[in-house]
């Protein structure tokens, strides 16, 4: 199945970014995997502290700190699959069926126990 039309223009949109800078010597994919490790890290440091019910209510400014970290991860794994020919698509929808075969409806529904000790 192919990428949804939003994932290959955002990944089209990437390459450009990348060419037009003469940056794909750097994109290699254990650099854009450390770059997104970093961003993500940056993202868990808005919710550094914060209780369950804090980091569910962050104000404006807070919120769209997180959006640009969370938009960081994402550019950077779009790159990285890009570079390593993954679709993105496929995979999570690959994932999240290897997912319900671990975490069946009714041994897993209310619990966070990981699969082998549901």
């Amino acid at each position: 199945m192919s990428q949804p039309d939003a994932l290959t223009d955002l990944r089209d949109r990437l390459r450009l970014f990348a060419a037009d800078r003469d940056w794909d010597q750097f994109h290699t994919p254990k650099n854009l995997a450390a770059a997104m490790t970093v961003e993500a890290a940056e993202l868990l440091e808005h919710f550094q502290w914060l209780t369950a019910e804090e980091s569910a209510s962050l104000d404006e400014s807070v919120r769209a700190d997180v959006a640009e970290e969370m938009a960081d991860v994402l550019l950077y794994l779009v790159r990285l699959a890009d570079k390593l020919n993954v679709n993105l698509h496929d995979a999570a929808l690959g994932k999240l069926a290897q997912n319900a075969a671990k975490y069946p409806v009714d041994k897993a529904r209310g619990h966070a126990r990981k699969y082998d000790q549901l």
